[in-house]
């Protein structure tokens, strides 16, 4: 009810986009993209998104899955992440020749239990993460991802690693260089010690409250 109460009483359309996303990504583990369509259509009985001031960004999305983790979620969600976590410092170690950061909800806290981890690789060639993967016997999927950088879409790899979906983004050795340049919200991605960095510090926030 009382996350009912906020979408209504949001002061705009934006908002109540933003709190109906929102609940899509935390409940149904949508990505970003897909949770705004789809909040489009069920609040305006549209399929095109909206242009100009209507549509939140990712930031306002990322606040309100925050504030609707923390009214719903609030006994499971820190012990999905704290595993969630623990899983991408694992699986970073494996990968360690092709300098694995993390990024996405398992690094910016929001992981839950739908929540991919989604690990950024940089290789001199997307073959040899490819081959590196077959010689282990991982079955895995391609497509594609938006590149950080702005420059369309590179290659990404899908599979499922210890019962948890997992995903690799693949950038030549090149892009490490502008990979750690912080964005909106400061460093977008993070390496084995900065994701340990912010597990303490979640611990210590956990135990001081």
């Amino acid at each position: 009810m009382a996350w009912h109460n906020a979408v209504m009483n949001a002061p705009t359309l934006r908002d109540e986009i933003a709190h109906t996303a929102a609940r899509m990504i935390a409940e149904d583990g949508l990505d970003y993209i897909t949770a705004k369509r789809k909040a489009v259509k069920l609040l305006l009985g549209q399929n095109t998104m909206p242009r100009g001031e209507i549509m939140p960004d990712n930031i306002q999305v990322e606040d309100a899955v925050r504030e609707y983790q923390a009214l719903y979620l609030g006994d499971s969600q820190p012990g999905q992440l704290r595993h969630l976590r623990e899983q991408a410092i694992a699986l970073m170690q494996w990968l360690e020749p092709f300098r694995p950061m993390v990024t996405g909800a398992v690094w910016n806290g929001t992981a839950g239990e739908h929540s991919e981890i989604v690990l950024q690789c940089f290789a001199d060639s997307g073959k040899d993460l490819a081959i590196f993967l077959l010689n282990e016997g991982i079955d895995y999927q391609v497509d594609e991802r938006p590149d950080f950088r702005g420059r369309g879409f590179v290659e990404a790899l899908y599979f499922v690693w210890r019962n948890e979906d997992v995903v690799l983004v693949v950038y030549d050795r090149d892009a490490v260089r502008g990979a750690l340049r912080p964005g909106a919200r400061g460093q977008e991605r993070g390496d084995i010690r900065a994701l340990e960095q912010r597990m303490a510090e979640a611990a210590a926030a956990d135990s001081a409250s």
